[in-house]
């Protein structure tokens, strides 16, 4: 055991080291010893734990590869999870110096504040919606710290499921009335329509993703729980777009406050 959590350290310790000279590594799953699903998640952990010994400090939580679309594109068949720390979340109208990443692609998401600690599993969508305090828009920005996107799905959860950005839109309170599965979002590149989806894309309503990670995570340890305050991004409701310097990226919808963001 202390063998394996020293190799998972040591992965942990590369890809941060390639986030932070934006020099890509190989994909580890084509590497002769392979990746399991879980070991990703364990890689993962292990770099958080470094981040978060830094002084970077954890504020909630993406679900990945929700919707069809994104996981056709990826070539994978489940969701993912990823961790957010408080230096990757942006606020509408803020600026993104595109060298600062690697391969960014931008994604229109739905995103929820927590008002209560959600624990699973079992969880029923009427719990979930009763947990959320607050809903916003949100534009991801994903980008990966390997050589290329044709990566496999324990590649992206090692890789803290390829999050780089989270560009969070006003919060609203939210309104049990609304019905979020049928909000049309619609993303636009420098006033150019270039992707948009409902909310229930992601698995079959935005909500599910809480449902599927608090399960996840009771699966992990059973003392694991999402908690009052954390922010969910719930998954992108299209395939995700290339992102460009000099452009400015919105998210509209009919209900919810526009975000955007611009990049140099």
């Amino acid at each position: 055991m202390y063998e394996q959590k020293r190799r998972w350290n040591s992965v942990a310790t590369a890809l941060l080291a390639a986030e932070r000279t934006r020099v890509p590594m190989t994909p580890l799953t084509t590497r002769p010893v392979g990746l399991t699903i879980e070991n990703a998640y364990r890689i993962q952990a292990a770099a958080i734990a470094r981040r978060t010994a830094g002084g970077a400090r954890v504020v909630g939580h993406k679900v990945g590869a929700t919707s069809r679309a994104m996981q056709e594109q990826m070539g994978v068949d489940e969701p993912d999870s990823g961790v957010l720390m408080g230096d990757m979340v942006l606020h509408s109208g803020s600026e993104l110096v595109r060298s600062d990443l690697m391969a960014p692609r931008v994604e229109a998401e739905i995103a929820f504040q927590l008002g209560n600690d959600l624990r699973g599993p079992g969880l029923t969508l009427e719990a979930v919606k009763a947990a959320v305090s607050q809903v916003c828009l949100a534009i991801e920005v994903i980008d990966t710290r390997f050589t290329s996107w044709r990566i496999a799905l324990a590649d992206s959860i090692a890789d803290n499921a390829s999050c780089a950005r989270a560009v969070i839109g006003p919060m609203v309170p939210h309104d049990p009335a609304w019905d979020l599965a049928a909000e049309q979002l619609i993303l636009s590149i420098d006033g150019r329509t270039v992707a948009s989806g409902k909310g229930r894309a992601v698995l079959g309503d935005p909500f599910r993703p809480l449902v599927w990670l608090a399960d996840r995570l009771s699966r992990v340890e059973s003392s694991r729980t999402l908690r009052a305050g954390d922010l969910v991004l719930a998954g992108a409701v299209h395939a995700s777009i290339p992102l460009n310097a000099g452009v400015t990226v919105r998210v509209l919808s009919p209900h919810l406050p526009p975000v955007h963001l611009r990049v140099t």
